[in-house]
């Protein structure tokens, strides 16, 4: 059986206070912020390529675009990518791990 959930009656108001402040500080310099026109890259130009030799280091004539930039993006995007791979098989293999446990404690009456 379950419970009715409980509205927690011990607030700490600086916590909620400073939230607010940190939210309105935040929207204030998002809605502020201006930025330049954008630019794009000539027709024709292999980013993909440029990311590729960027990561070997490798330089030359033949290099389409200097992705220095674009490796660190692409980096921290595999790097978040993997963290969250990781972490949805260990909350996979969890809820696994408890089926199992709550099977295994229904066939066994509770007394396991």
């Amino acid at each position: 059986m379950t419970n009715k959930p409980t509205l927690k009656r011990d607030l700490d108001a600086l916590a909620g206070l400073a939230a607010l402040a940190l939210f309105v500080v935040m929207g204030a310099v998002f809605v502020g912020a201006t930025f330049g026109q954008p630019e794009g890259f000539e027709a024709g130009i292999s980013i993909t390529a440029g990311i590729g030799y960027s990561m070997f280091n490798i330089t030359g004539e033949f290099v389409p675009v200097e992705g220095e930039g674009l490796l660190a993006a692409f980096l921290i995007i595999a790097l978040v990518l993997d963290a969250a791979l990781e972490g949805s098989i260990m909350l996979a293999r969890r809820d696994r791990d408890s089926e199992q446990t709550t099977s295994r404690e229904r066939q066994n009456g509770g007394n396991d």
